[in-house]
């Protein structure tokens, strides 16, 4: 069981998402806004957040942006619009994954639990290359002994390729592992989470290396 925080302005979609996730297993919290969502998350710990875009006050978009400084909890966000670049802007500010209306509520559902898992799961104690230390059952990542906050899907991204090093992942199978095969974006969501990534690395980034028309392998620069 988890604690959900469900944003969502249109009151008979958010009663309609809260039943279902209920019916799912889970704890709902609901908001009515973006303030409202952000109060919410500064007095309770959630497990997840899933956040509608279009809403009065601040929009999702700033919730997102504003969630992320004060946590690394995944995001689903809903939106009513199939554009790209609103997706990209999203996954920019630290959305895990998204879910355009209308949408399934089985898929997301599925989804809900799909990250809850990956958020929860800490195979090894530590995992350390060159100056990078990630701690997997504190879902923290250390840059030469300095805590340094990443997205969710950064994270996942990083982790992943520390624990397979040297190995060439396309983007496709890049989106495959860490977005799911369900995953409503294209590849460029790959190279936007990549480069704000290396940014934070510092110089540490060089170790995620593009292989022209390959795509990518972590390997720790010598």
């Amino acid at each position: 069981m988890a604690n959900i925080l469900i944003v969502e302005d249109e009151k008979n979609m958010q009663d309609i998402i809260s039943e279902y996730i209920r019916k799912g297993g889970h704890t709902c919290f609901t908001a009515d806004d973006g303030v409202d969502a952000l109060m919410i998350l500064k007095n309770n710990p959630m497990d997840l957040m899933i956040l509608d875009i279009m809403m009065p006050h601040i929009d999702g978009f700033f919730v997102c942006k504003t969630a992320r400084e004060m946590s690394d909890l995944p995001i689903i966000m809903l939106t009513a619009k199939s554009d790209e670049e609103d997706k990209l802007k999203g996954y920019e500010y630290g959305a895990d994954d998204y879910m355009t209306k209308p949408f399934s509520l089985k898929i997301l559902l599925a989804k809900t639990n799909a990250l809850l898992r990956r958020f929860s799961s800490n195979p090894s104690d530590s995992v350390s290359a060159g100056k990078i230390t990630v701690i997997p059952a504190a879902h923290k990542v250390f840059l030469d002994g300095n805590e340094i906050t990443l997205t969710h899907k950064e994270y996942e991204l990083l982790y992943f390729f520390m624990m397979n090093q040297g190995q060439i992942f396309s983007r496709e199978q890049l989106l495959n592992r860490i977005w799911g095969y369900d995953f409503e974006g294209n590849t460029r969501t790959v190279d936007t989470h990549i480069k704000t990534l290396r940014q934070k690395l510092g110089g540490e980034g060089k170790n995620i290396v593009t292989l022209i028309r390959s795509g990518y392998k972590f390997e720790v620069a010598k």
